[in-house]
């Protein structure tokens, strides 16, 4: 209940302190490709269930609707970038749409990040370690200890941390370390 009440207010809180951001944002997004400037992609929520998760829109429109990693197996995921794509992804500023996910209630501002709807892999492991029954987050465990740079199994073996120790506290750490993290843009590959 607590972690609800305080997703909420975190979440308005950021809604009216961003707002010229996500608007500026939006404009880039809008202004430099066709298409719409928001991509709605099909994510993993609590208990496996879908549903479906905002983003500024980095990538081109027809674009594989995979993990960027993957891309690299088809072709060179900076092919597929917007021209503001780079730097949206970089300071993380294609995630603010997101806080719509976190008022509507399928996301927390603190979580595993919510796997896309084709992670076979990921889905599998989270769901063997119980994660899965966790909200997905905005930032979460995982993404302060390494967010693109680790393998699958250490990033479920994060998120089962999180699961285990979860309180008001860790989260409150994990939101000043992703501050600090996207301010340095530390682990940042794509």
């Amino acid at each position: 209940m607590l972690k609800q009440l305080s997703d909420l207010l975190l979440s308005l809180l950021a809604v009216m302190l961003l707002s010229p951001l996500l608007l500026l944002t939006y404009l880039l997004v809008k202004c430099t490709s066709n298409g719409p400037a928001l991509y709605w992609s099909r994510r993993v929520g609590r208990c496996n269930k879908i549903f479906l998760m905002p983003k500024f829109r980095s990538m081109r429109i027809g674009t594989p609707q995979i993990a960027t990693h993957l891309l690299n197996q088809q072709a060179n995921p900076d092919s597929f970038l917007t021209p503001v794509g780079s730097f949206i992804r970089k300071t993380s500023l294609d995630e603010l749409p997101q806080l719509w996910s976190v008022l509507k209630g399928d996301m927390s501002i603190v979580g595993p990040r919510p796997a896309l709807f084709n992670q076979d892999d990921l889905i599998s492991l989270r769901t063997e370690q119980r994660v899965h029954t966790l909200k997905p987050g905005i930032t979460g465990w995982a993404q302060i200890n390494g967010r693109d740079e680790i393998p699958i199994p250490q990033k479920v073996a994060l998120d089962a941390y999180y699961l285990a120790h979860q309180s008001v506290w860790l989260d409150f750490r994990i939101i000043l370390l992703t501050a600090i993290k996207v301010l340095r843009r530390d682990n940042i590959t794509h």
